[in-house]
């Protein structure tokens, strides 16, 4: 079992940058597959990005490729996500979200077990 609490989120400007954070509990954290998803406002909850249980691997959906990067590290539980060049569709709910298995290719929320509450990231023109 894995229990994850996302933090970092707020309210800034298009063109800056932010990092969240997943923390997790549980000593397996370094086992599973971590990813984002997001939520827009009327919108159904998407793929950001994922890492693979040790780093080594990572998959980004297009519209944050080159300006988002995840990773984590296992001795501190937890994961992030740096974002960098925000714009107002990046706007949203974002959820951390971990599953068993060493696919990262995986963009589809119900093949992820673990789920936080969510951080809001709130980007302004």
């Amino acid at each position: 079992q894995v229990q994850l609490v996302e933090s970092g989120g707020g309210l800034v400007q298009a063109g800056d940058s932010l990092r969240l954070s997943c923390t997790a509990s549980g000593r397996t954290f370094g086992t599973y597959v971590m990813a984002w998803f997001r939520q827009a406002p009327g919108k159904a909850r998407e793929f950001v990005a994922a890492i693979s249980w040790n780093g080594g691997g990572t998959y980004y959906t297009d519209s944050v490729k080159g300006r988002f990067t995840i990773s984590r590290d296992n001795a501190k539980n937890t994961g992030y996500l740096q974002m960098s060049s925000l714009k107002p569709d990046d706007t949203g709910v974002y959820y951390c979200a971990a599953k068993i298995g060493v696919a990262i290719f995986v963009v589809r929320e119900n093949d992820y077990s673990y789920w936080g509450r969510g951080t809001q990231v709130t980007v302004s023109s």
